[in-house]
């Protein structure tokens, strides 16, 4: 029969108490229960001072015999365990950000990678916290940004504290409930359009992948070429849609040359650094024809016309959601009630190049 919280407690400190210290494998075996959840257990009762953690054991108080035991520098700090779907694009300085703060507290940060499987989102978790994990960092292979059919479950059922990390879900999922910590991807495209209206430009078009922040691109963008009474051109494909290049150079080349479309946000700086000289080679120039922002900053100054970018804030984003879950640890260990949940969103930055000209053009 399995045991209540409580009673599973009680448990705990009955067999410490009778024997002085303990494995923590062995006594989650003992009592037929995870190692993940003896590991809470036992976290909860040493906040409460009822016990002492000791290296892979669980002490009880005042048995110095155990306590004169050395202790391993890896027991003392935290362990973070973080999920990315890969170490390229934005997540290098996200990951570096969080690694930096976690390691500024003591702690350690383990890395799990999907691969934009969602199917292996859950699995890295597991395996990051059967090797010692006390929370996770994760921004889980949602493909458009937010879950579908269920994908945040295993996220409600997990047994640690989560901050989700560039990702987010709608109000009324209950994933929404979680921490989180991203990018205002929509006020950075409000922030491009804005751009191009200071510098005359009437109508524009955004030419952007499919992928988790297409939708929050292209929100504010819509948003702002409204409230700024700009002009869109429609019908913009995908970039990359058929596997090239070739349908969206199409479309740039006819909105330039037939509809008198003269800026272009693009995402992403990559896409843009390979548009550029396609769009030279047909007769447009950049930024003479066509103004073009690129979004992420990734790359965006080393293309032949440096490119004006929209910055995320990308090792901020790591930085505060690492100390957002060291808070959430924190909390756990001294047993107060934790602060109200937090949705943190940064906003990136314009950096101004040579891909949108410097002058305002003619009315």
């Amino acid at each position: 029969m399995r045991l209540h919280v409580d009673q599973r407690h009680e448990r705990v400190l009955e067999l410490v108490r009778e024997r002085g210290s303990l494995r923590v494998a062995d006594l989650a075996a003992e009592l037929g229960v995870s190692a993940v959840t003896l590991r809470r257990d036992v976290e909860t009762l040493a906040a409460q001072g009822r016990v002492q953690r000791l290296h892979g054991a669980v002490v009880w108080p005042g048995d110095t015999a155990a306590q004169a035991e050395p202790r391993q520098e890896s027991a003392d700090g935290v362990v973070i365990g973080m999920i990315v779907p890969t170490t390229n694009y934005i997540f290098a300085d996200i990951v570096r950000g969080a690694r930096e703060a976690v390691g500024a507290q003591g702690g350690r940060l383990v890395l799990g990678m999907s691969g934009y499987v969602d199917t292996e989102d859950p699995m890295q978790a597991e395996h990051l916290i059967a090797g010692g994990a006390q929370g996770l960092l994760v921004a889980p292979s949602w493909f458009g940004g937010v879950p579908a059919d269920g994908q945040e479950k295993w996220l409600l059922e997990c047994e640690v504290p989560t901050v989700l990390v560039e990702r987010s879900a709608p109000a009324g999922n209950p994933a929404a409930a979680l921490d989180r910590v991203r990018t205002d991807r929509a006020h950075g495209a409000a922030v491009a359009v804005g751009h191009f209206a200071s510098l005359g430009h009437r109508r524009i078009t955004a030419v952007l992948q499919e992928g988790p922040h297409a939708a929050q691109i292209s929100a504010g963008y819509l948003a702002a070429v409204r409230s700024l009474g700009l002009d869109v051109d429609e019908g913009a494909p995908t970039v990359r849609e058929h596997g090239d290049y070739e349908a969206s150079l199409d479309y740039l080349a006819e909105a330039v040359e037939k509809r008198g479309v003269t800026a272009a946000l693009v995402h992403s700086d990559e896409d843009a650094i390979v548009l550029v000289p396609k769009l030279q080679a047909r007769g447009i120039s950049v930024p003479g024809d066509l103004a073009l922002i690129a979004y992420d900053d990734e790359v965006a100054g080393l293309s032949d016309v440096p490119l004006t970018a929209i910055a995320p804030p990308k090792r901020s984003v790591g930085e505060l959601a690492a100390k957002l879950l060291l808070q959430r640890l924190a909390e756990r260990r001294s047993g107060q009630h934790p602060a109200p949940r937090q949705h943190l969103e940064l906003l990136p930055e314009l950096r101004i190049r040579s891909s949108c000209g410097g002058e305002a053009l003619e009315s």
